[in-house]
């Protein structure tokens, strides 16, 4: 290929790296997926809200989706990524931690996100059981049951309301943040309990929640926790070669922005899923990989075309 590796090395293996691999393999692209193996929703039981895959455990589907891809040519590389830059000749030059180094024409960035807990004593250890983050991920598993919203931030208040559609015994939980007035009055009308004080610690029994302990020394029974994570793509190893986090704009954490393709402003880099949309959830991440391929595919086209007709010219 010319000295490259592959058309294109795809960075990270969950929905929106495999389904943006899958977009390009068949359209006869050389590629190459490098996967560290840890996936955002990994402590989840099932996928949700995704037509057609509805409950599927999040490792068998993506053991489907390295199949398909692998199926039609590509492959798959279980390693870390730990570098990303240009060399001189204009290829990205992606290094791994294992020491193998990849040059690639293009390059997809999926590596989604890290949700980064509140420091609070045992909250990691029920994250994706009790501990949960999306009323669309889990809500129906823990409706009509006890739920508590931890505040943490400016969304915290919208996301009270979505899990009060979900169950009638809900208990918003300040945390010592003041709950705007407006907000307050809706939470009155829907009969969610505000409870002041800053929360300490996580009780549990058998590896469950049972209550949430107070500054104060109360405790709260409570068998589920909604907590609204502060959001950090996973992209270390891209700083390099220009691209680096930014605030989103809903204060929910960082990203790298780009183009509604998934073109970021670094010349042939394209980003797809949690790393630039943090709130997608699988379907999405899903078709922002497809559509991020299908552009990354129409890009190396334009860019063989161009080539062929100087290397025509040239010869005449």
């Amino acid at each position: 290929m010319n000295g490259y590796d592959a058309d294109v090395v795809v960075i990270g293996g969950g929905a929106a790296g495999l389904n943006g691999a899958l977009m390009l393999v068949r359209s006869r692209r050389q590629v190459i997926v490098v996967d560290a193996g840890e996936p955002r929703n990994a402590p989840a039981h099932g996928v949700h809200g995704l037509l057609g895959r509805e409950g599927m455990p999040p490792a068998e589907l993506l053991a489907a989706g390295r199949s398909e891809v692998q199926g039609y040519g590509g492959a798959v590389v279980q390693d870390r990524v730990t570098s990303l830059r240009r060399d001189d000749a204009s290829a990205l030059v992606v290094t791994l931690r294992g020491g193998r180094v990849l040059r690639a024409r293009r390059v997809l960035i999926a590596t989604g996100l890290v949700d980064v807990l509140p420091p609070i004593p045992g909250m990691a250890d029920l994250w994706g059981v009790d501990v949960l983050h999306c009323p669309y991920c889990h809500g129906w598993e823990v409706r009509d049951t006890a739920i508590g919203v931890l505040a943490t931030g400016p969304a915290s208040p919208h996301h009270g309301l979505l899990f009060r559609q979900l169950s009638d015994d809900i208990v918003y939980f300040t945390n010592g943040m003041s709950l705007p007035a407006d907000l307050a009055e809706q939470f009155a009308a829907l009969d969610v309990t505000v409870v002041d004080g800053v929360v300490t610690a996580l009780d549990t029994r058998d590896g469950r929640l049972t209550g949430v302990r107070l500054d104060d020394g109360s405790l709260v029974a409570r068998t589920a926790l909604a907590v609204a994570t502060t959001l950090q793509a996973r992209v270390d190893f891209a700083r390099d070669i220009g691209l680096v986090p930014v605030e989103h704009s809903m204060g929910v954490g960082h990203h790298i922005p780009a183009g509604p393709t998934g073109q970021t402003d670094t010349a042939g880099v394209w980003v797809a899923g949690n790393v630039t949309d943090l709130m997608a959830q699988v379907g999405a991440s899903a078709a922002q990989g497809a559509l991020a391929g299908a552009h990354i595919n129409a890009d190396l086209v334009a860019e063989d075309a161009r080539r062929a007709v100087q290397a025509r010219a040239a010869v005449s």
